[in-house]
């Protein structure tokens, strides 16, 4: 059965791509949950729209990640942890002790989007990653001091 993909799918295609699926597939799983339609002349100019209209949300998003991207790369934040004896942190720095610290300075950002590389373990400046979009990631100054 062919069908034109509403939504991108992993192992399938992008959006507007016209797949061939097994009947099964396209009528159990990917119409039900309006992931692709049955290729048809009336589908097809429904999908045309809906790729104009993704195309300008995506536009705005792509923006206002940018414009959110410079202004934390500006930013430092300041993480308080507990230390022992030769300055070793209790633990480690979490992305959500990252969250929770932005969000004290009026940044609402998920902590499944910022990636620390190697764990935080020790007092010091660390540069951490937030991703805000898949074309947009911004690099914040993150201070570890001594609670």
């Amino acid at each position: 059965m062919k069908v034109i993909l509403r939504k991108n799918y992993t192992n399938l295609g992008k959006v507007g791509d016209l797949v061939d699926v097994k009947d099964g597939f396209a009528r159990n799983y990917l119409l039900p949950k309006q992931v692709a339609y049955a290729a048809t002349k009336g589908n097809i100019n429904v999908l045309e729209e809906e790729k104009k209209q993704i195309a300008k949300t995506e536009a705005k998003f792509l923006e206002k990640a940018k414009s959110m991207a410079t202004e934390l790369q500006k930013l430092s934040i300041t993480i308080p942890v507990k230390v022992g004896e030769e300055d070793k942190v209790f633990g480690s720095v979490t992305s959500q002790m990252i969250a929770d610290a932005l969000k004290e300075k009026n940044y609402d950002i998920d902590k499944r989007k910022i990636i620390i590389g190697d764990p935080i373990k020790s007092l010091g400046i660390y540069d951490v990653t937030v991703k805000l979009h898949h074309e947009v990631n911004a690099v914040i100054k993150t201070w570890v001091v001594r609670e």
